[in-house]
């Protein structure tokens, strides 16, 4: 099953981008490809270096885990620009992408979540 995820907050501050992660890693273990796009404020979850309190959950250890399972992560280009952080480092494997890529992944998408 190909399931995209759509995630729109921030990842710290709610819980929704947390919850919507847990999720996609819960799906990659019952064998779904898994994409997730990034749009709005969640584009800062994709951030390189992000040192959240000691016990709190890891945001980017979550995307990096599902890159390593195979996941796609893509990060909408105009939201990100739009933040000021289009040229900030990111998680390897997360590239900025387009409406036309996510109307693509959504159109082959067999379920779409949105957070």
């Amino acid at each position: 099953m190909n399931i995209l995820l759509i995630l729109n907050d921030a990842p710290y501050g709610g819980e929704r981008t947390y919850n919507g992660l847990r999720l996609a890693l819960s799906l990659q273990k019952e064998k779904a490809q898994v994409r997730v796009f990034l749009l709005g404020d969640s584009v800062t979850a994709a951030l390189a270096g992000q040192k959240p309190p000691v016990g709190y959950y890891q945001i980017g250890n979550m995307i990096e885990g599902l890159l390593r399972q195979g996941a796609e992560v893509e990060l909408c280009t105009t939201c990100a620009q739009a933040r000021g952080i289009a040229d900030l480092p990111r998680i390897e494997g997360t590239p900025l992408s387009t409406l036309a890529r996510l109307t693509e992944w959504t159109l082959n998408a067999d379920k779409v979540l949105v957070f």
